[in-house]
């Protein structure tokens, strides 16, 4: 069935579909997409609330109340090492009452895992003795 154009008169042909493709760019050509990581305690579990700001017309819109975490070294006496966690500030006061090790168990962490900084004193003793050297490995060539 041929269609007439009101304005020309000449004749259209009908469309047969009314979606247009749409071509879509490989995933590697595209903008990476960003990552942020949660703001969640390594040790709580602690996260953001969702809750309202009210202002004085009593109108409610929303907004995120963020846990006060914080990045520090916690020394941990059976690994003999400083311990990097994300933590909040009332978890922090917590470990100081409890201690890192059953906090640790209480959330199912493996302190081991975790980045560390070494606080045995064999290991700060060498860092002294050896202070600027770097080791390097033998080239197997020349073995």
């Amino acid at each position: 069935m041929m269609l007439k154009s009101a304005f020309s008169g000449v004749a259209l042909a009908p469309r047969t579909s009314t979606t247009s493709t749409v071509l879509r760019q490989p995933a590697s050509s595209r903008a990476p997409t960003r990552i942020e990581a949660k703001k969640v305690c390594d040790l709580t579990g602690t996260k953001r609330n969702k809750a309202n700001n009210v202002c004085f017309s009593n109108k409610h819109s929303r907004k995120w109340q963020e846990p006060n975490l914080q990045y520090k070294k916690v020394f941990w006496a059976n690994g003999q090492r400083w311990v990097k966690l994300k933590i909040t500030t009332r978890a922090l006061k917590t470990v100081e009452k409890n201690g890192l090790d059953a906090m640790a168990k209480e959330a199912g962490l493996d302190l081991w895992k975790l980045p560390f900084e070494d606080a045995r004193p064999q290991r700060l003793q060498y860092l002294a003795e050896n202070k600027g050297k770097v080791p390097v490995a033998q080239n197997p060539r020349y073995v």
